[in-house]
């Protein structure tokens, strides 16, 4: 078996170097940073794993962790919080899906330096919620109607922003007219030629869907970075201009999409999709309440990509600031077991996934928890260790 430092080495070679060597560094600064950064690791030791409890076949984002939960804005231009990356969707065990959710709340409390006790009473509480909403059968959804706590104060905050202050942070005015921002962390200058060619891609796909024809006019292109797993792929954010109200603004994401880095570990057959971009944009329409506007497949240059609306600013509850003030923290957790549930729910008897009787029934009988909790448990304390040795191999030099 080759160390970690191979593994990970091997996951990103097909990837743009420039980048990659960024991702790197991103995932040397913290074992969530680490843990966020590896999704393929989890799976492969899963699989190899023996005693975890079986569970039905459904949809998963693939890659579920504490900031993989955000708000965006709706193509009904409703603010919602939900699971917000898909680019690991595939069919999976249920329960694959809850065990990397509950070792992040594991690893990533730990960097909070929230005592170990608390960090699992958290995670048997996730198991338990996430549990009970699936025995309902009903999914559920939060937006700022309908959220509490933290989560609400958090989407009202997000609802009453003025665009202008959401773009001041990611574009700027040159010579009298709006472009984004350059500021080599979020965007990256794009040669001439590319930006011309994508600014022109992207007008030509908007044109020829009826629902966005003659409605945004493409400002600006740029090298996008954002997240840690995905850093390395190409990805492109764009400023447009609304044409019915000048003046009025959205940034957009296009991100290649690639294999799912669970997809091989799975025994569950998967359907076969035109391109990894059809694979994503489907599983992420099922799985959402409501989707962000622009979601779509397209492809640019012989590569697949997932353009959507983006959010100016990452909207993503900030840990750091609630650690210490417990009821708001559990809120937290409640919200991410319900909309987990409730997307696995939403999905059901889709191109092989379960039924929404099976996971009433698996919901209602917990037998399960004890061991995922264990399991968890087990792997938090492994991330350690291989964080360890991936920061060691990173301090002398491996990865340049």
């Amino acid at each position: 078996m080759p160390n970690i430092p191979e593994r990970v080495k091997a996951f990103n070679k097909e990837r743009l170097p420039q980048f990659t060597a960024l991702k790197y560094k991103m995932m040397a600064q913290s074992a969530f940073r680490f843990f966020r950064g590896t999704c393929h690791l989890f799976y492969e030791d899963l699989a190899k794993a023996t005693g975890f409890p079986g569970s039905p076949p459904v949809w998963v984002c693939g890659d579920l962790h504490l900031e993989n939960f955000g708000s965006y804005k709706g193509d009904n231009r409703l603010e919602y919080f939900d699971l917000n990356d898909f680019d690991e969707a595939a069919l999976a065990p249920a329960l694959w899906e809850v065990a990397r959710m509950a070792a992040s709340i594991l690893v990533g409390f730990d960097d909070l330096n929230i005592p170990v006790a608390e960090a699992r009473d958290a995670v048997a509480f996730f198991l338990k919620k996430y549990s009970g909403v699936l025995a309902t059968g009903k999914p559920r959804y939060i937006e700022t109607g309908t959220a509490k706590g933290i989560v609400k104060s958090f989407l009202e905050k997000v609802a009453l922003r003025k665009q202008k202050e959401l773009l001041r942070q990611r574009a700027v005015e040159k010579n009298g007219k709006m472009v984004l921002l350059i500021d080599n962390i979020h965007f990256y200058k794009l040669e001439k030629d590319l930006k011309n060619e994508l600014i022109a891609f992207v007008e030509s796909c908007l044109q020829s869907d009826k629902k966005y024809k003659n409605s945004l006019k493409i400002l600006d292109a740029a090298f996008r970075i954002a997240g840690t797993g995905s850093v390395g792929v190409k990805r492109y954010a764009f400023l447009a201009e609304k044409l019915q109200t000048p003046g009025k603004y959205i940034l957009a994401d296009m991100k290649q999409a690639m294999p799912s880095s669970l997809q091989p570990f799975s025994l569950v057959l998967q359907p076969n999709w035109l391109s990894q971009a059809d694979r994503v944009v489907a599983v992420q329409q099922r799985m959402q309440n409501v989707s962000p506007a622009l979601l779509s497949s397209v492809r640019f240059k012989n590569d697949d990509f997932v353009l959507k609306e983006l959010q100016p600013v990452s909207d993503k509850i900030h840990f750091e600031a609630i650690k210490d003030r417990l009821k708001n923290l559990q809120r937290v957790i409640e919200d991410m077991a319900m909309l987990t549930a409730s997307a696995q729910l939403r999905s059901t008897g889709r191109q092989g996934s379960t039924t929404a009787d099976d996971l009433i029934h698996f919901g209602g009988n917990g037998d399960w928890q004890k061991k995922v909790l264990a399991y968890a448990g087990d792997y938090a304390a492994q991330v350690k260790t291989d964080y360890s040795e991936f920061a060691k191999a990173y301090q002398q030099k491996y990865f340049s």
